[in-house]
């Protein structure tokens, strides 16, 4: 009687293995195997990291494998089972790998399709199209749309981590635990003593070099040693944690009336402020769509303000210009003002809505709409790895309503639900295009704008990432004829923007692809915001903000209206108290943490391609972000402020932090 080899995998991960009882039906296309009991409870097969092989015997032979059933029915209580694959050897000597990376929970049975992966006009019997169907009707009744808030792009509908779908949750849910994370960094940084003094100022500078005692960040320190120098100012929108603000400025705006007397000492060129304008120079300038309007936001702790560079919208004598030339004490409290209103858009919208949201939106939909089976499901799954469970977590415990952004940040209370919605008026499918929103600032030139180190490495990982992406694209799809007619991907683009984006009309998201290229650009988004962006604008966030005079979380004062009135007294009172600048160190400390075994961008360890022309294109794109690593490392040998945020050895595949 002929008999097959069925290999299987156990996951690594901790719990990942089962006492329940494991059943398999295999279905080849003249016929299946009985339901067959591969282990029993007690036996110690299926423990974490092990791998089983057991033999099936059939009556006859199966033909051509098509389907692989697996099945796990409780023992006692139910214990979930993470299979990584499963192999089948047929009587013939081939061998047949079948995906899983799944968790098997409760009695249901989890159906798997071999390693190949296909488009829709790939399936060809009535069995694979079934299956294909099916397995989506099933995602769209676990994967649904919620409005988390008005405004908001849609997120998962689920409230709480535990609510989530078992296979993106976190293997442990203790290691996304923000409140225990952030207690653990205040610790680890020896500040827990100042974590509730609340409404306790400090009492001067060095003072908060009380908090810095375990930073030994290069950068850090070197931000605490320079933070109240001009230079440092204006290098951080260059390749600071917000890199993304500088424009170029060729009309200042209205409610702005700076004239060439007010700046003439900062000119270097002998030109006039028209001329230097007219001339493109580029300027590092904060313009005024960063917020349209002062914002007074009360925290349940305590009274704290946010402003606008543009400290008030009607130019006049109680909204004075800030400039080098006035006091000391004047533009340094300007230039804090600043910093905290950049570290707000930084936080809220660079950060939380254009790499966090918008990579839920695009796994939510990808999930609804794409079969395991589907190229770009298997290219995007690693990408979109554990970022729904992080979001939802963080809408548990850090955004919502007394949450940690109550605690320490001057956005609590709401100030950043409305920013946020403010924002989704800017957020367009082509400012996720790096290139395109590189160009859109008029920053793109390196001879305009030279050590813009965000820019020039951000291109090359931009690049490496399209590269590969095409090369996939054109391994399934032979024709944008093909993209075209793919029912799947169509629907997938259209699901993230008619429910993920809610259709709106400023969003400018795609519909329906046309060509190869539009499908090639579309999935290098999606990739590179989860993974490159992600990391460019989130792992500096300690480097940049732990020293808190030149990120301020929160401002405890409102800016002066007049000139002359400030010392260092008023600067002191008008920072964060203690309290609530444990809470954001130990915030920054926490986010800017890589996960244990962290998988970075080219490391697909589970593998969801089987095709050798796949895995060729995986190869070379490691070797090409390898290529970047080093240049990137020899570039900043002897720098005293080194920008490393987009070496590829260092972004991981998703957000996961």
């Amino acid at each position: 009687m002929p008999s097959y080899t069925v290999t299987v995998a156990t996951g690594s991960q901790w719990f990942a293995g089962t006492d329940d009882y494991i059943y398999i039906t295999l279905v080849g296309t003249e016929g299946c195997s009985e339901r067959t009991l591969l282990d029993k409870p007690l036996y110690n097969d299926f423990e974490r990291g092990a791998v089983d092989s057991y033999d099936v015997t059939v009556g006859e032979n199966l033909g051509e494998m098509e389907l692989v059933k697996v099945e796990k029915n409780k023992y006692w209580v139910h214990d979930d089972w993470y299979c990584k694959y499963i192999t089948v050897k047929t009587p013939s000597g081939d061998y047949v790998e079948y995906p899983c990376f799944r968790w098997l929970v409760d009695d249901k049975e989890v159906v798997l399709r071999d390693g190949r992966a296909r488009l829709p006009k790939d399936d060809k019997t009535r069995l694979e199209k079934q299956h294909r169907r099916k397995e989506l009707e099933s995602r769209r009744k676990t994967y649904r749309w919620s409005e988390w808030q008005p405004g908001f792009p849609m997120s998962i509908d689920a409230n709480t981590h535990k609510e989530l779908p078992r296979d993106i949750q976190f293997d442990s849910e203790k290691g996304v635990d923000f409140i225990l994370n952030y207690s653990k960094a205040i610790e680890n940084l020896c500040v827990n003593q100042f974590m509730h003094m609340f409404q306790s100022s400090w009492n001067d500078f060095s003072d908060f070099e009380r908090i810095f005692v375990r930073i030994k960040n290069t950068i850090s320190e070197y931000v605490m040693q320079h933070w109240k120098e001009d230079f440092m100012f204006g290098y951080q929108y260059l390749n600071g944690c917000n890199p993304v603000m500088i424009q170029k400025c060729t009309k200042l705006p209205e409610k702005f009336p700076v004239t060439h007397n007010m700046v003439a000492d900062c000119l270097e060129r002998e030109m006039t402020l028209e001329e230097e304008i007219k001339s493109e120079f580029v300027k590092l300038l904060k313009r005024n769509r960063i917020y349209v309007s002062l914002h007074h936001v009360s925290s349940p702790s305590s009274k704290t303000y946010l402003s606008s560079p543009l400290l008030g919208q009607t130019p006049g004598k109680d909204n004075p210009i800030f400039l080098p030339s006035d006091g000391q004490y004047d533009w340094m409290l300007a230039k804090i003002w600043v910093r905290s209103s950049d570290f707000h858009i930084h936080q809220t919208v660079t950060h939380l809505l254009r790499t966090h949201l918008v990579s839920e939106v695009f796994g939510v939909a990808m999930f609804r709409q794409l079969p395991a089976v589907h190229p770009a499901y298997k290219l995007l799954l690693p990408h979109i790895r554990f970022t729904i469970a992080i979001n939802t977590k963080a809408r548990e415990q850090l955004i919502c309503e007394f949450g940690i952004f109550d605690k320490a940040n001057g956005t609590g209370g709401g100030g950043h639900v409305e920013m946020i919605q403010k924002a989704m008026r800017s957020l367009t499918f082509r400012s996720l295009c790096f290139p395109d929103a590189i160009k859109a600032r008029g920053v793109d030139s390196p001879e305009d704008l030279p050590y813009y180190y965000y820019r020039d490495d951000g291109n090359r990982v931009w690049d490496a990432t399209k590269s590969f992406v095409w090369d996939v694209v054109c391994i399934y799809y032979d024709s944008d004829n093909t993209v075209q007619k793919d029912e799947e991907i169509q629907a997938f683009v259209k699901d993230v923007c008619s429910f993920g984006m809610q259709d709106l009309d400023c969003c400018e998201f795609p519909k329906s692809l046309k060509t190869r290229e539009d499908l090639t650009e579309y999935l290098t988004v999606i990739i590179f915001t989860a993974s490159a962006h992600h990391a460019a604008v989130n792992f500096g966030q300690y480097d940049w903000c732990s020293w808190i005079p030149n990120a301020p979380p929160t401002m405890r004062k409102p800016p002066p209206t007049q000139k002359g009135v400030v010392d260092v007294k008023f600067i002191i009172e008008s920072l964060p108290d203690r309290g609530r600048s444990c809470w954001h160190l130990g915030a920054v400390w926490a986010l800017s943490q890589f996960q244990e075994n962290e998988l970075f961008l080219g490391m697909y360890p589970d593998e969801h391609f089987i095709e050798k022309p796949v895995k060729e294109a995986m190869e070379s794109f490691r070797k090409r972000l390898a290529e970047v690593s080093s240049a990137i490392k020899i570039r900043n040998e002897g720098k005293k402020l080194p920008y490393y945020y987009f070496s590829p050895d260092r972004i991981p595949n998703s957000v996961a932090v």
